[in-house]
This record gives structure tokens, sequence and C-alpha cells, in this order.
């Protein structure tokens, strides 16, 4: 025997055998390190939900958590089949969650854990022997083995709590862990020195109040054009944790707002805002119908088109957007029209009372369910901002109509809703001075 060729032979044949096992185990610890979720479960475990006399059933066989993500017009049936999950197993899982999730409202982006556990079963595994079907020198046959076995869901709920799913003897079981919600009323106060978000930031208040203050003073502050550098703020606020962890800002308790020499006042009473007189600070119409954006192009009688090159009336107002961000009604009505158009490309018309029409130009496309006939609320989104039509650029033009003839809608004259009636006002102005006191004396 040649011995000297043996271990040229063998030696390095060894050698890349134990380099291959170290890179697969070592592999292994990489993708468990690199798992978002513990490796323990992240709800408690209930033997009582688990077992029911099915021995199969051994937490201590229970292997790493695969992470899980909703995606985009994705049911949770549809998440569990990409993970390996039988369709039959994913719908009887589905089917026990739905009796505390509306499976209908989970959005894309919900995320959670699906655990998997070895349970007897049989492998195909090449022995000695011949086939015609395959390789010659091998063939298949069914070994004992393991394989893995869905044994635990959990699902977060952002802003709602956590369900899970537990395999049991005779099916799924399903429970609901809902989040612990904490209200603090806190009190910022500062001056608009730059974007009103930052300069919230730096009073310490939540930068996310900027869209409810500007919720608040809809109808009397358009923030998009009206904010000036060295306007002050003063506001009073519900600040939400979910479970620990900071959410989304409740409402304003109260308010107030200085913009070039004038005072805009607003309290919170029986779930709407007034003024410090009782008056209702809600309007027929919007200031705006984009929450945030910027004006590009008034009303004119006479203005240059950028894409004919001719001078010609703009009926309209134009507020330069992002493609795709929301335009709301700015009131209540009815949809007269939602139609492409050659000039506005696709537009929606908008009846409303007192011979009203608002219109709403060159959207990228329209809010699901809008059509003629549609009733709609002040603040519904019913369409998407865009540059269809004759446009040079993603922007939204807003038009009114009054008795058929178009006005200017920065110059609209708006009607109030009803005041705080007399008997309930000496209760209001208590409650305001009340809030008043917090707000001044930045009293949580």
């Amino acid at each position: 025997m040649n011995w000297k060729l043996w271990t040229r032979i063998l030696i390095p044949t060894a050698c890349l055998a134990l380099a291959a096992g170290l890179t697969a185990w070592t592999g292994q610890l990489s993708d468990q390190a690199a798992s978002p979720f513990p490796l323990q479960p992240t709800l408690p475990y209930d033997p009582a939900l688990a077992g029911r006399g099915d021995p199969g059933l051994n937490l201590d066989d229970v292997v790493a958590p695969v992470p899980l993500t909703i995606g985009r017009r994705q049911t949770l049936a549809m998440a569990l089949n990409n993970l390996g999950v039988a369709p039959r197993e994913a719908y009887e899982v589905a089917n026990a969650m739905a009796e505390h999730v509306d499976l209908r409202k989970i959005r894309a982006g919900e995320e959670g854990a699906a655990y998997f556990q070895q349970v007897p079963g049989t492998s195909s595994q090449q022995v000695p022997g011949t086939s015609s079907q395959q390789v010659p020198g091998t063939s298949s046959q069914q070994v004992p083995g393991t394989s893995k076995q869905l044994f635990r869901l959990d699902l977060e709920l952002r802003g709602k709590g956590r369900a899970q799913a537990i395999r049991a003897a005779d099916g799924w079981t399903a429970t609901w862990h809902a989040a612990v919600r904490h209200v603090e009323v806190q009190c910022f106060q500062g001056q608009l020195e730059g974007f009103l978000e930052g300069d919230i930031r730096e009073a310490g208040g939540d930068p996310r109040v900027a869209y409810k203050m500007a919720n608040v003073f809809q109808w009397d502050l358009d923030f998009n054009r009206d904010l000036r550098l060295g306007d002050r703020f003063d506001v009073l606020y519900e600040a939400v944790t979910l479970d620990g962890e900071t959410a989304p800002p409740g409402d304003i308790l109260a308010m107030t707002y200085e913009n070039q020499g004038q005072r805009h006042e607003a309290y919170l009473y029986n779930g709407s805002h007034y003024d410090a007189d009782g008056q209702p600070l809600k309007k027929m119409f919007l200031k705006s119908p984009l929450e945030f954006s910027r004006i590009t192009s008034r009303f004119s009688h006479r203005r240059f088109h950028p894409v004919l090159k001719v001078h010609r009336p703009h009926y309209g107002v134009d507020y330069g957007a992002p493609t795709g961000t929301p335009v709301r009604a700015t009131a209540d009505g009815t949809v007269v029209s939602a139609a492409y158009t050659k000039g506005g490309g696709h537009t929606v018309k908008v009846r409303h009372p007192n011979g009203y029409l608002t219109a709403y130009l060159h959207l990228s496309r329209y809010a699901k369910g809008i059509g003629k006939g549609r009733r709609v609320r002040q603040e519904e989104v019913i369409g998407y901002v865009g540059s269809t039509g004759l446009s040079t650029g993603p922007h939204l033009d807003y038009r009114i109509q009054k008795n058929g003839r178009w006005i200017n809608p920065l110059g609209l004259a708006n009607e109030p809703a009803d005041p705080i009636p007399e008997a309930e006002l000496p209760q209001f102005l208590a409650h305001r001075d009340e809030l008043r006191r917090r707000l001044e004396g930045g009293l949580v």
C-alpha cells in the first residue's frame, strides 16, 4: 500500500469535512443570533392550553422562532403559507385567531413569531442498491426521522395588543392580551423659529402634536400658508403610552396660538373644540384640502399656463405636494362626478349645501368607493395627489363654485356650526377657566 499517496488524499479530505462541519455549526449560531425574536416565547406559556393529553407537544423540542411579517395585500393564512405551513393548517390557525382579531383589519407590516416543534416523522434517505429512476447505485426509501410542525403563533397588533394561538390535542386555541394604555396630560409652550415639529420637540412636546394642532384650527388657520416666524403657542394635550412604549398622542385639551397679532384659542368640551366664547371652531369648509403642503399658484383671472404657454384664467389654488398625498373633502356633500378630463386629469367634484361645489383636479387616483352619488363627510379622503391632465408636476388644483360661479377659495367667508346652548354656557366657561389656568401655568 502506498501510504504516502493515501496520506495526501485522506488528510486534506478530513480537513475539508471538518471545515464544512464548523461552517454549518457557526452558521446555525449566526442565524439564531440574527433573529429579532428571543429564543424563549414572548408571551406566557400555558401548558393547560398546549397539553390536553397530546404527548407530542413538548416545549423542550421547540426550535428558534421564525419571524413573521404581514405583507401588502396578504392575509394571515398567506403569510403562514410562506413559512411552509400547509394551507389547511394555516386556515385553522387563522380561524382560531378570528375569535379575537378582525382579520380583515390586519395591516401590512404587522409582525409576529411562529414557533415550530420537532415531531416524529419520516424522511427520504439514499441507501445502497439500484433503481431505474435513481442514479445508478442508489435508491430512495422512507426511514424514521423528525419533521417540523407549527406549535404556536404570536401576532403583535400595533396599538391594540397581542394575539396568541397554541396547538392543542383537539385543534387550535387562541388567546388575546390587550395592550395596556396609559394617558398622561402634558403641557408645552414655545415659539415658531423654523419648522413647527422641531420647535415642538425643543419645547418638550411630541412633534406629532403638530398634526393635531393643524386639525384643531383647520377652519381658521391654514398651517400651509398662514404660519409666521415668531408665532407663539401653548398646548395642553394627552401623552399616550401602550405597554410602556410611546404611542401617537391623544386629544388636545386646550391650546392657544398667536398668529400675526391675532390670538386663537381652543378648548375641548363634550368632544368638540370651542373658542373662548363658546363658539365652535368647526366651520362648513376646511381652510385647505391637504393637511400640509405649499401654495404654488393662486386664483387668477389671467395666468400664464405653464403647459399651454398662453394667458388664461386659473379658477383654483394649486397646492404642491408629493404624489400619493391624501386629499380631503373640505365639506360634507355628494360626489357629482369622479372622471378623467383632458385638462384636469382625474377629477372629483362634490356638491354641498347652499349652492357650493368643490373640485379636486390632477389626482393620481380616487379613494376606494368614490364615485357619482357617494355621500362624503368633511375630512374624508376622496383621492390622492398626482400629475394627471395638463400638469408639469404633482400638485392639487382645488376649486370652489358658488351658485355656478368660480370664487377664490382663499377668500371664502366660512359659515360656523351651532354654538354651545345658552343653558350650558356657565358650565363651559368654568371648564375653560380651569384649562386656561393649567395652560398658562404649565400645569399637568
